[in-house]
C-alpha cells in the first residue's frame, strides 16, 4: 500500500458488489455490522445524514466506511447536541493490519474538518478482538459516555 493508491469512491450500482463482499474476520463480527445493514441503514435515514465509501487501494476494494454527518445525538428533536463522526468501519479480513483502518479514520476526520466540525465521534463494542485500541491508539478518547450499550470516543479535529 502506499498513500497515493488509496482513495474513497461514493457508493454506486457500479462497486455495490465489491462493497457488500467486504467481510472482516469472524471473531470482529460481533463489533460492527456487516456492510449490507450500513448500506441499508444509510437509505433509511434522511439524505446527507450517512456517507458511505467503499475504500480502495488501486483497484482493489480493501475496506468499506460510513460517517454520520450533523446527527441530533440523542434523538429527542431538540437539536442541541449535534455531533458528526465514524459509524462504521470495515476492513477485509485478509486487509488488516495494513494502514487501511488509519487511512479511512484520516478521511472522515479530513470531510468533517472541511464542513467545520470540531470534534469527531466513533462508538465500539468493548470486549476481546474489538477495535478499542485501535480507536485510543489514533487519539480518540473516552468520553464517559454509551451509546446503544456501546462506549463513545471522542477526537479533537482542532
Amino acid at each position: 500500500m502506499t498513500r497515493a493508491t488509496l482513495r474513497l469512491e461514493e457508493m454506486t450500482p457500479r462497486n455495490f458488489e465489491a462493497a457488500t463482499g467486504i467481510r472482516v474476520r469472524p471473531d470482529q463480527e460481533f463489533a460492527v455490522s456487516p456492510v449490507m445493514q450500513s448500506l441499508a441503514e444509510a437509505y433509511v435515514h434522511p439524505a446527507g445524514v450517512a456517507w458511505p465509501r467503499l475504500i480502495m487501494d488501486g483497484d482493489r476494494p480493501v475496506g468499506f466506511l460510513m460517517a454520520f454527518l450533523d446527527i441530533d445525538w440523542t434523538g429527542n428533536g431538540d437539536g442541541r447536541l449535534i455531533r458528526s463522526g465514524l459509524w462504521r468501519l470495515n476492513i477485509a479480513a485478509d486487509e488488516q493490519g495494513r494502514g487501511y483502518g488509519r487511512f479511512a479514520v484520516e478521511s472522515v476526520a479530513a470531510e468533517l474538518r472541511r464542513r467545520g466540525t470540531k470534534e469527531m465521534y466513533v462508538t465500539w463494542h468493548e470486549g476481546e478482538n474489538g477495535p478499542a485500541d485501535f480507536y485510543l491508539g489514533l487519539g480518540f478518547r473516552k468520553n464517559g459516555e454509551k451509546s446503544e450499550g456501546e462506549t463513545v470516543g471522542v477526537l479533537s479535529l482542532d
